[in-house]
């Protein structure tokens, strides 16, 4: 029988408070949102000033992230080449990070609320605190 990793909330706690910081540091309004490897929210922040429709962005930047096990900047570089994928549902713009440990997806961390290359960089610092 195969075992598998999974996040608990100390992990997402980590990987939240390590995002917070960097986009706190940046001085960016954002929402972070933290997802289990089938996309199931693990927890949700929006910071002060995040404005409201980006909480549900950083969620589906995070499932898009979880369940495809890529980056979320994939959907944005496929669209360039085939435009028609643009209309494909719930595939967002960059943003979305998975969180891969020991060569596994165990979930994926989404940002909302200022460019998409910082929302990433924000996401890139969480689960670097994670040590994946």
């Amino acid at each position: 029988m195969r075992r598998k990793l999974v996040l608990d909330g100390a992990d997402a706690a980590t990987i939240m408070a390590a995002a917070k910081a960097e986009a706190q540091r940046s001085g960016w309004a954002v929402t972070i949102a933290i997802v289990d490897d089938h996309g199931v929210p693990l927890m949700l922040e929006r910071l002060d000033g995040a404005i409201t429709m980006s909480a549900q962005i950083a969620v589906d930047k995070a499932k898009a992230a979880a369940v495809t096990r890529r980056s979320t900047r994939f959907a944005e570089d496929m669209a360039k080449e085939r435009p028609g994928t643009a209309f494909l549902p719930r595939l967002p713009v960059q943003g979305g990070l998975p969180i891969i440990v020991e060569g596994e997806c165990v979930g994926g961390v989404g940002v909302s609320g200022v460019q998409s290359h910082e929302d990433e960089q924000v996401a890139a610092a969480g689960i670097a605190a994670l040590g994946a």
